[in-house]
């Protein structure tokens, strides 16, 4: 049989294998050796099949780490975990993220508690800027606690979105509990948003879970209060938010 029906032919057992349930969804393949000896053909003729399979949208392959079956698509409630970056690109504008300062720190006790960890453990210390419609608008502190932390080192925050980073660390955020109250904007933050001391703010608290229901990340915005506010579409089944622009 020639190399370009062998790979083919290999390609298409492997997907049937997929489609089968033989291999499920997030499950790493053989590694290439073992593979290309079960099926008697080279490493080359093997990596042709699997480039078959990536071509396919069927499996992903990481550096380093091996052949995975391609994860199920995310779970159409994770998209209510959207940031007010998100709304407000959406609604047009240009968001431009300035990263403050970024660190592996000891976890402050009351953050260690939302993560559920001990208070001599470390944590990515995450400080940014939010600025649209001209000005800077939003001043951010996340904490991320580890092994997730450790993967995140080399990230650009400037333009990677914290959920992305997660998600390629392998902590594919599930759910949030938010809060959004009102204060007044402290001096930590006033340094950032080019605003007085004591003016009107609204601060957003957010812890994000994994799917195991492990929490990753706790987050603190502040919102210039003039800047933003928060728009709601009831039904009788249903409740949307999103944040917008008066």
């Amino acid at each position: 049989m020639a190399a370009t029906a062998r790979y083919r032919a290999i390609a298409e057992d492997l997907a049937a294998k997929i489609h089968a349930g033989a291999y499920a969804p997030g499950d790493p393949l053989p590694p290439q050796r073992d593979l290309s000896a079960a099926y008697g053909v080279t490493l080359m003729t093997l990596r042709q099949a699997l480039r078959e399979l990536s071509d396919q949208g069927l499996i992903v392959q990481q550096h380093g780490r091996g052949t995975f079956v391609t994860p199920a698509p995310v779970p159409y409630r994770l998209g209510s975990l959207r940031s007010f970056t998100d709304d407000l690109r959406d609604q047009g504008y240009d968001v431009r993220t300035e990263v403050v300062s970024r660190s592996l720190r000891r976890l402050p006790a009351r953050i260690a508690a939302l993560l559920h960890r001990q208070p001599t453990d470390q944590g990515l210390r995450l400080e940014r800027v939010r600025a649209f419609a001209g000005r800077r608008a939003v001043h951010q502190v996340s904490w991320v606690r580890r092994p997730y932390a450790d993967r995140m080192t080399q990230v650009d925050f400037g333009t990677t979105s914290l959920y992305a980073a997660l998600a390629a660390a392998d902590g594919v955020p599930a759910r949030a509990g938010e809060t959004v109250g009102v204060g007044l904007l402290d001096a930590a933050s006033a340094a950032h948003l080019d605003e007085p001391v004591g003016s009107p703010v609204l601060i957003s608290e957010r812890v994000t879970t994994t799917r195991d229901g492990a929490p990753v990340i706790v987050d603190r915005a502040v919102i210039l209060g003039g800047m933003m506010r928060i728009a709601t579409d009831r039904a009788a089944d249903a409740l949307s938010l999103r944040w917008t622009t008066p």
